[in-house]
C-alpha cells in the first residue's frame, strides 16, 4: 500500500480538517459531506485521516470486526466468547460509484441456499467498514437507493439484508465521509440532512498558499516515505490528541444554556425536524473535548452551527448554500447562556464581513426574484415599454434604448428575471428504457415492481421464486425425488425482471429571439423553464440548455446533472434579434448525438420553448446547402425549421413544444412544429399541474412514437 499524504501536511482547508477530526473524536456526529470543486484536496484529506485513526481490537477470524471485549451477540460469524483479540489498523473502505447493492450490503448465495440448503452470506463493504471509515467519492453520483441503504446503516449502526425470507443482520458503525462536486449535481435534501456536517471547500486565491501546496505535493511525489517521515511528529501529536479527546468526551457537560442556544439557532434558521439540534449538540460536545475542556461554550455552539446547518437550511435546489453569520451571532447573543465572555468570543471568531451578506439577496425564492420586474433597474423599463403593451417586439432587432450597440440583427435586450416557478405536469419518454435510476420514464431496473422472469445473465441477484418452481417442477421424477420437497438445480433458477423509473436527459431548446422578448412574456417563459428545471431536479434527470437568437444557436449549458448551473444560465439569458429556429433544432440534435455516444442508455426528452416563428435560416441554410439543398435564395426559414424538426422524428427522439404564443391573433405555428417533431404541444397554462385547461398532451400520448 502506498504511503498516504500526511494529514497535517494539508495546506489550509481548516474547516475540512476540523470536521474530519470531530468525527474521528465522536463518530456519533454522523459523518461529513465535503462539497467543492475538483482539485481541492478533498480525497487527499480523507485518505490521510485513516492513518490517524487509533488501532482497533477485533476478534480473530471474525469477518465483521467484532470487539473482543463486547462481541456482537447477533454476529453472523458468532457467537464469540469474551476475551483477547488481535489489533489491526482502522480500515478505510472506498465505495466506488458503480457499486451494486450486493457489493454494498453483502449478498446471500441464493444458489447454494436453494440447491444445497446452505445459508451462506458474503459480507459487503458495510461490514468491511465497521469500526473504520467508509469513504464515498462523488456520493451525488450514486444511485438513490444505494445512498438510502448507506445512510440508513450509518444512522442505525447496523445493516440488514433481506433475501427471499432469509434475514441477516450485522453491526455497521463507521465514520461516513462523502465528497462531491456540486457542478455534477446535488443530493436530494432528504439525503443531505442525513450527513452530520458539511464543509464547502475551494482552492485558495492567495499566491503564497498556492505555492506552498505545489511545493509540498511535488516533494511528496518525489519521495513519499521521506516526506511522510518529516511530518511524523505532527502526525503522532494529532493521533494522541484524538485518543485523549475520545477519553475526555464522556466527561464533557452540555449545559442548559448551551442547549437553549442550539435550539434557538435551529429555530431561527427554520431547519426541518430535530436532527439538526441533535447533531449540533454532539458536534459542540466534540469541539469541547477536542479543545481539552469539559464544558461546552458559546464558541463551540457557534462553530457547530457553521458545520451542521448550512446544508439543512436550504429550502429548494436553487437557493445558495451558506449561513448568515450576522444572524447567527444575533441569535447566540439573544439566547446567551449567561456566559458573557463566550458570546463575545463567538463574535470575535467571525471573519468580519466575509459572507455576512451573502444570503441577503436569496430569500426572495427560487430563481431569485419571483418575477418582480421593477427591481431589474430603470434601464430595463424604457427599452421594453412598447413591447410590453403590445405583447410583441419586431422580429428584426434594433439598437436598444439603453445605449448598448448590439451586433447587426441582434437587437439584444437586458435579461429579464424569471416569474415564480410552479409545479408542472408530468412529461415522460414513451416506451421502456434501461437508463440510470430516476423518477421520470418507465424503465427496466433492479428495483421496482416485478413484471416477469428470465434466465439469469451472470450472477443471480433477484430470484423469481414462482418461476423457479415452475421450471423445476416438471423434472422432479427424472431427478429421483422420493419424498416431500423440491430438487432445484442451477438451470432452474430464474431472475426476476422489474420495472421502475429512470432519469432522462431533458434538453431545453429556448427561443430567445425578438418575438419572445416582450418583457412580460419572457418572464413567464423563464418561470416555466425554471419550473421544468425544478421538476428535472426532483426526478434525477440530466439537463442541457440550447438557446437561439439572431442568426445562430449556442449551447448555453452542455448536458449536466447540475440544475443549479442551468438556472444560473437561464437567469442571465439575453433576448432579441431574429428567430433561427432551424439552427436551434440542429444544434440540439448535435448535442444529443454526442451525448448518445457518452451515455447510450440515457434517453432524451427535448423541450422546445418557442412561439413557433422562424425568421432566419442561418446555420441551417448552410447545412442544407452541404446536404444538396437549394442554395439560390435558399429555403424559407419555416421550411428549414420543418426539415430540421423531421430529423428528430426520424431519430425517434421524444419531444414536446411549449407554445409561448400570446395575443389575440395566434398563428398556431408551435402546434405545427410539434407535428413535425412527432411530439406534443402544450401552452404555458397547460403546463401547470393544477391546470383545468384540459388534459395535457404529453409525449406518451403519441402512438406513432410509442410504436
Amino acid at each position: 500500500m502506498s504511503t498516504p499524504f500526511p494529514f497535517t501536511a494539508v495546506v489550509g482547508q481548516d474547516d475540512l480538517r476540523l470536521a474530519l477530526l470531530l468525527n474521528a473524536v465522536s463518530p456519533a456526529v454522523g459523518g461529513v459531506l465535503v462539497r467543492g470543486e475538483k482539485g481541492t484536496a478533498k480525497s487527499t484529506a480523507v485518505r490521510a485521516l485513516s492513518a490517524l485513526m487509533p488501532e482497533v481490537d477485533v476478534v480473530a477470524g471474525c469477518r465483521f470486526s467484532c470487539a473482543p471485549t463486547a462481541p456482537d451477540p447477533a454476529c453472523p460469524d458468532g457467537p464469540h466468547e469474551v476475551g483477547a483479540g488481535v489489533s489491526r489498523p482502522a480500515r478505510m473502505v472506498e465505495l466506488p460509484v458503480g457499486a451494486s447493492e450486493d457489493r454494498l450490503v453483502g449478498a446471500l448465495d441464493i444458489e447454494r441456499a436453494l440447491a444445497e440448503g446452505v445459508k451462506a452470506f458474503e459480507p459487503g463493504l458495510l461490514a468491511d467498514a465497521h469500526r473504520g471509515i467508509l469513504y464515498v467519492d462523488e456520493v451525488n453520483l450514486l444511485h438513490d437507493h444505494l445512498v438510502d441503504l448507506l445512510l440508513d446503516a450509518a444512522a442505525m449502526g447496523a445493516s440488514y439484508v433481506e433475501r427471499e425470507g432469509v434475514s441477516v443482520r450485522h453491526a455497521a458503525r463507521f465514520l461516513l465521509v462523502g465528497t462531491m462536486n456540486p457542478e455534477e449535481g446535488e443530493l436530494r435534501p432528504q439525503l443531505l440532512d442525513r450527513f452530520g456536517l458539511t464543509v464547502e471547500v475551494a482552492a485558495s486565491r492567495e499566491p503564497d498558499q498556492r505555492v506552498e501546496v505545489v511545493r509540498r505535493r511535488l516533494a511528496y511525489d518525489d519521495d513519499p516515505d521521506g516526506f511522510a517521515a518529516r511530518w511524523a511528529d505532527e502526525e503522532s501529536a494529532v493521533r494522541a490528541r484524538i485518543v485523549a479527546a475520545r477519553e475526555l468526551l464522556p466527561s464533557v457537560r452540555l449545559g442548559d444554556g448551551a442547549l437553549r442556544q442550539i435550539a434557538a439557532t435551529c429555530a431561527a434558521f427554520e431547519v426541518d425536524g430535530m436532527r439538526a439540534d441533535i447533531v449540533m449538540a454532539r458536534t459542540a460536545t466534540a469541539l469541547a473535548a477536542w479543545a481539552g475542556r469539559t464544558d461546552v461554550l458559546a464558541e463551540d455552539v457557534r462553530q457547530a452551527a457553521l458545520l451542521a446547518l448550512p446544508h439543512r437550511r436550504r429550502r429548494n435546489p436553487f437557493d445558495a448554500p451558506g449561513l448568515d453569520e450576522d444572524k447567527l451571532d444575533e441569535t447566540l447573543e439573544e439566547f446567551g447562556s449567561g456566559e458573557g465572555s463566550d458570546d463575545s468570543g463567538g463574535s470575535e471568531s467571525s471573519d468580519g464581513s466575509d459572507g455576512s451578506g451573502d444570503e441577503d439577496p436569496d430569500p426572495d425564492g427560487p430563481g431569485g426574484g419571483g418575477g418582480q420586474s421593477p427591481q431589474d433597474g430603470p434601464d430595463d423599463g424604457s427599452g421594453d415599454g412598447n413591447a410590453e403593451s403590445s405583447g410583441e417586439v419586431p422580429a428584426q432587432g434594433e439598437p436598444s434604448e439603453s445605449g448598448q450597440a448590439p451586433s447587426p440583427g441582434a437587437g439584444e435586450q437586458a435579461p429579464v428575471r424569471a416569474a415564480e416557478p410552479f409545479r408542472t405536469k408530468m412529461l415522460s419518454v414513451p416506451g421502456l428504457g434501461e437508463g440510470a435510476a430516476g423518477r421520470r420514464s418507465r424503465a427496466r431496473t433492479e428495483h421496482g415492481r416485478t413484471t416477469g422472469a428470465r434466465r439469469p445473465q451472470g450472477a443471480l441477484t433477484k430470484l423469481h421464486l414462482a418461476a423457479t418452481v415452475q421450471a423445476a417442477a416438471p423434472h422432479q421424477r427424472a431427478r429421483g425425488r422420493c419424498g416431500p420437497g423440491l430438487v432445484v438445480r442451477r438451470d432452474d433458477l430464474r431472475q426476476a425482471t422489474r420495472e421502475g423509473r429512470e432519469g432522462n436527459l431533458v434538453l431545453f431548446v429556448v427561443d430567445a429571439s425578438g418575438s419572445m422578448a416582450a418583457r412580460q412574456r419572457m418572464s413567464a417563459v423563464k418561470g416555466a423553464v425554471l419550473s421544468l428545471l425544478l421538476d428535472a431536479y426532483q426526478r434525477r434527470d440530466k439537463v442541457g440548455l440550447v438557446t437561439f437568437r439572431g442568426s445562430s444557436a449556442e449551447v448555453a449549458l452542455p448536458p449536466t446533472s447540475s440544475v443549479d448551473a442551468a438556472a444560473v444560465r437561464l437567469e442571465s439569458l439575453p433576448t432579441g434579434g431574429r428567430t433561427p429556429l432551424a439552427a436551434g433544432l440542429l444544434r440540439a440534435r448535435d448535442v444529443l448525438r454526442v451525448e448518445r455516444l457518452r451515455d447510450p442508455a440515457r434517453r432524451a426528452l427535448v423541450v422546445v420553448v418557442t412561439d413557433g416563428r422562424a425568421t432566419e435560416g442561418g446555420a441551417a441554410r448552410s447545412a442544407s446547402a452541404r446536404g444538396g439543398g437549394r442554395v439560390a435564395g435558399g429555403p424559407e426559414p419555416v421550411a428549414l425549421a420543418g426539415r430540421a424538426a423531421r430529423l428528430f422524428a426520424v431519430d425517434g427522439v421524444a419531444s414536446v413544444v411549449v407554445d409561448c404564443e400570446s395575443g389575440p391573433v395566434r398563428l398556431g405555428l408551435a402546434g405545427q412544429l410539434a407535428g413535425e417533431l412527432g411530439g406534443a404541444a402544450v401552452t404555458l397554462d397547460e403546463l401547470r399541474a393544477d391546470s383545468i385547461a384540459g388534459l395535457v398532451r404529453d409525449v406518451q400520448g403519441n402512438s406513432r412514437r410509442a410504436a
